[in-house]
């Protein structure tokens, strides 16, 4: 691949004759990448990306791709460029595509319009079309550049390649927890949990991103039974399809007083083992659907059979918000590609209740990698415990 000349640490070497070019591309791409960020909660389950067209350092056209608006990025852009685009440069947060679906390929009309140079953040995960607009492009003499500012461009489009590579939805686990591991006070103090919140406004605003960047949120019957949460999306940013809330409830024991039943939209989702087919028609009136999975792991519902499900309904991520025992479920299963976890600066004692269920917690698997910020007086800790970007086995 065509890059510019680099050190290992991916900055051009100062005094480096290309290092002005380099400065100019990245400004370019922050720019392409903040306009990606304005399609999260619209392009699901279309990737998210962003393109700025530059001639003569200005920017002649930019767009961010809308599932429903169709126009991907980069066709968006060239609209607005018109005739400045010929001899322009495109900088791309995703390889331009290559094949004809819902619409053209943008690899080709990026070609007729004549751009000379294409700079982008990362390649399409797809295994099946990978690196083919990148090849049309150079086939075409356009100069191409590949990995600048690749690890935000990936992070963006992380639901994304989890799907198109394994054909299931990414798994988020986010916690939120006082430094002794604690997510809720002890069992006689029960009735203050829904006022006592353990982190603070400014990681709850995070939270609020966070269920916005995701299709759907995931509790179980307990959370439900003890907090009685809303579990909706107030970011206050549009979405194009509504976050379809999930309970794990084998036994049905949701009661029809629950706020989760309030103003149904078709987005309440409700898995359970149970064949009480009133207490379904009675919560199915209200709006929720149900969804019998008779799968079972660890004496509970099966949780790879109920991604397998989501997956058919074009979901392709998953926040899970729960209790401790959903929360080591998720982890022993090994269905978790995400972790976020919020620590509060405060401890809440032995009779707490713990993070993870069961006094021997055994076989949880470790993050890749991870990085830590502070957001206000609490500590956020994310990072990965698989790649959606790499392939298994059994992905092929």
């Amino acid at each position: 691949m065509d890059e510019t000349p680099e050190n290992a640490s991916g900055v051009p070497a100062a005094g480096d004759p290309s290092d002005a070019q380099h400065q100019q591309d990245v400004r370019w791409m922050q720019c392409a990448l903040a306009l990606a960020r304005q399609g999260v909660g619209l392009a699901s389950p279309n990737p998210t990306v962003g393109c700025v067209i530059v001639r003569e350092n200005r920017i002649v056209g930019q767009g961010f791709h809308q599932y429903a608006h169709r126009d991907h990025a980069e066709v968006v852009a060239l609209a607005e460029a018109g005739g400045a685009a010929r001899g322009a440069t495109a900088y791309v947060t995703l390889e331009p595509c290559s094949h004809y679906g819902r619409t053209g390929p943008c690899a080709r009309a990026l070609i007729e319009a004549g751009v000379t140079r294409v700079v982008a953040a990362t390649g399409d995960p797809n295994p099946l079309v990978q690196g083919r607009g990148l090849a049309i492009l150079r086939e075409a003499g356009v100069d191409v550049s590949v990995g600048l500012l690749a690890t935000d461009a990936r992070e963006l489009n992380d639901g994304f390649a989890h799907f198109i590579r394994h054909h299931t939805p990414l798994v988020s686990l986010k916690i939120a927890a006082t430094l002794d591991g604690a997510i809720a006070p002890p069992l006689g103090t029960q009735r203050e949990r829904a006022s006592f919140p353990i982190t603070g406004p400014a990681a709850w605003a995070r939270v609020q991103d966070l269920r916005h960047a995701h299709d759907a949120l995931m509790t179980g019957i307990g959370t439900v039974l003890a907090d009685d949460p809303l579990l909706t999306d107030r970011s206050q940013r549009t979405r194009r399809r509504p976050l379809v809330r999930i309970v794990l409830d084998s036994q049905l024991r949701l009661p029809l007083t629950s706020r989760i039943l309030d103003g149904v939209q078709d987005d309440l989702l409700i898995i359970t083992r149970s064949d009480d087919h009133a207490r379904q028609q009675a919560l199915t009136h209200r709006g929720a659907r149900i969804l019998r999975i008779d799968a079972q792991a660890e004496g509970g519902i099966s949780l790879r059979a109920l991604l397998e499900h989501l997956a058919h309904q074009d979901i392709t991520s998953v926040l899970i918000e729960a209790g401790a025992r959903l929360n080591r479920s998720a982890l022993v299963a090994d269905v978790v590609d995400k972790l976020y976890l919020f620590q509060a600066p405060r401890f809440l004692g032995p009779e707490a209740i713990p993070m993870l269920a069961g006094a021997h917690v055994t076989s949880l698997p470790r993050l890749l990698h991870y990085r830590t910020e502070r957001i206000e007086e609490d500590l956020l800790t994310q990072g990965y415990v698989h790649d959606p970007w790499e392939l298994s086995a059994s992905s092929f």
